[in-house]
């Protein structure tokens, strides 16, 4: 067993970005950074949450990792499966006192979020466009998490939405990109059922869907905040032509890439927006 697997299977990367999203989410609610002690809870809920998640999606993926991603720790033996369920318990239980600290409201939604990780690892991950629907919407409420932290929705509720919107699209690609190793376990996720082209279709259609509810927040007087918005609208717009050009694996893997990025640059948008 390697002591660095512990910290590499949660991917800290994308969790440390989930917690900066979470707190940018209680900044763009309320239009200032909250107290100290809120702010490191919200960080500490959402990024323990997405490292417990990461740990399980691992653990039930552990077939599927061996053909798609045979350089993680479970498939590569760096750490025990059992080791690897009762980590990810353990992150999802010390989330949960971070959360009960913040207010009920927090805590709730932390519940919720939790099981859902966990129920999509378990069972809804394979099933056509159910487990991206579930994935999309934990990332949606992130930003959410953040605003009721503090009690306020302002922007961070047209955020979400844009971020459920996107992260679809970025589901649905990124399940292109790994339709071998899908199919190798049996799995039966959209490309496979629908096919790379119709799936890439759909992934393009959630991406222009993207891009026209972030003109929601002018409806709110954002005002010229908004055009910190148009280089993501374009980045997001290019992901889906890459996509729609071509269903191959690197395509697929550079659109779902692009996506990754637009969501935190639209945070920032929203952030300066809300700002502004």
């Amino acid at each position: 067993m390697e002591f660095k697997a512990f910290i590499e299977i949660t991917r800290p990367h994308n969790c440390a970005l989930a917690g900066v999203v979470g707190v940018l989410g209680s900044i763009v609610a309320v239009g200032h950074l909250p107290d100290a002690l809120t702010t490191a809870l919200v960080f500490l809920v959402v990024t323990l949450g997405c490292a417990g998640g990461n740990t399980i999606n691992d653990y039930f993926d552990y077939e599927i990792d061996k053909i798609n991603r045979p350089d993680r720790p479970l498939p590569r033996g760096a750490m025990g499966r059992r080791t690897a369920i009762y980590y990810s318990l353990l992150l999802f239980a010390v989330g949960l006192v971070f959360a009960y600290m913040i207010n009920v409201y927090a805590f709730l939604l932390a519940l919720v979020a939790y099981a859902a990780m966990f129920l999509y690892a378990w069972k809804l991950k394979p099933l056509p466009f159910v487990g991206n629907l579930v994935v999309a919407s934990l990332t949606g409420a992130t930003p959410l998490y953040g605003a009721v932290s503090v009690e306020h929705l302002g922007l961070a509720g047209y955020l979400a939405v844009c971020a459920f919107l996107v992260n679809v699209a970025r589901e649905v690609i990124k399940d292109i990109e790994d339709i071998e190793g899908d199919l190798a376990k049996g799995a039966r996720t959209l490309p496979i059922v629908w096919g790379k082209r119709n799936a890439a279709y759909l992934g393009a259609a959630f991406a222009v869907l993207t891009v026209v509810a972030s003109f929601l927040p002018i409806t709110a007087g954002v005002g010229l905040g908004y055009y910190a918005m148009v280089p993501v609208d374009l980045i997001i717009l290019y992901a889906a032509y890459l996509i729609l050009r071509s269903q191959e694996r690197e395509a697929a893997h550079s659109s779902q890439k692009l996506l990754k990025v637009s969501i935190f640059l639209a945070v920032m948008a929203f952030l300066v927006a809300a700002l502004v």
